[in-house]
């Protein structure tokens, strides 16, 4: 008899882990970009390359001490080298009950999951500290500090044991995103490029929760995923709709006119959001679920402007 898979198999399967495998032959280019990890600091500390000299103070480390230099000079000069700067890469998954929406594989909840754990595994092969939470499902979940590829399944655990499993338990909902953004950014060590992958249906679009995450220093980078039957919906007649945030109900009849000022609608948000986040330096990206995971890592993320 067959094992039945564990709930990671089922979202993080043999063909998914493949998809990764192909993604380390592009982690050197994205290196060079946004998700590099060996950047440079204008500090001065303790590498390979040379920087510049200084004179010696009492307490420097003699080890330092440039000893060519003392013999023509009878000085002392301390060598400085170019620090290598530790980063963090912080991955927000939005796990409120909106993201419980979609089929197969744009389900929006299952595409953020690949999203996030294709993120978190550049940044970890860039030798970056990766930091991964779920938020905007009442109780914010954050996974120990990530480092290395090894650490990969512990992230793909992390994603599944947290954002609902693998059948399609709802996540847990009911909570303000802004909120949650506000209190990752107050609690989160070492603020630096942060992706946020939501579906952003919350009044505001997250704009103040955003405004947090950059007032403690973070560098957000919006992923908005909508699934492919928010984007362009083809119900019609007499319907009744729920919020599935809410449970608000709403009666409404939908026709082909309804349908044109819902597109509209739908443009002008996305189009103001674009706007907000152009304004103030963070990439904006809205896609599709219907969008294969690795085609938006290895394009889409380049096209706006969140990697090299």
């Amino acid at each position: 008899m067959i094992a039945p898979p564990r709930p990671r198999d089922a979202v993080f399967d043999e063909a998914f882990l493949r998809k990764l495998e192909r993604l380390d032959l592009v982690a050197r280019k994205l290196r060079s970009g946004i998700l590099r990890g060996e950047r440079r600091s204008t500090k001065r500390g303790q590498s390979v390359e040379f920087a510049d000299f200084r004179l010696y103070s009492p307490g420097d480390d003699l080890r330092r001490v440039d000893w060519n230099v003392y013999a023509r000079t009878e000085r002392a000069f301390i060598k400085l080298f170019v620090e290598e700067e530790d980063r963090t890469v912080h991955v927000l998954l939005d796990v409120s009950r909106s993201m419980d929406w979609g089929e197969g594989d744009g389900h929006k909840l299952t595409w953020g999951r690949r999203a996030a754990a294709a993120i978190g595994y550049i940044a970890l092969a860039g030798l970056d500290r990766v930091a991964v939470a779920t938020i905007g499902g009442g109780v914010e979940r954050r996974a120990p500090a990530l480092r290395g590829t090894r650490s990969l399944f512990r992230l793909l655990d992390f994603l599944v044991d947290t954002a609902g499993d693998a059948v399609g338990t709802p996540p847990d909902g009911g909570a303000d995103l802004d909120s949650a953004l506000a209190a990752y950014a107050a609690r989160a060590r070492n603020p630096g490029p942060l992706f946020l992958i939501s579906d952003l249906l919350v009044a505001g679009g997250g704009k103040a929760g955003l405004a947090a995450l950059a007032g403690h220093g973070h560098e957000p980078r919006i992923i908005h995923a909508l699934a492919p039957d928010e984007l362009d919906p083809t119900l019609v007649g007499e319907l009744k709709l729920v919020d599935r945030e809410t449970g608000t109900a709403r009666e409404l009849t939908v026709d082909e006119a309804a349908l044109t000022r819902y597109r509209r609608g739908l443009a002008t948000w996305q189009t103001d959001l674009a706007t907000h986040c152009a304004g103030r330096g963070w990439p904006y990206l809205p896609i599709s679920t219907a969008t294969p995971f690795e085609d938006v890592i290895l394009n889409a993320l380049r096209r706006g402007g969140m990697a090299g």
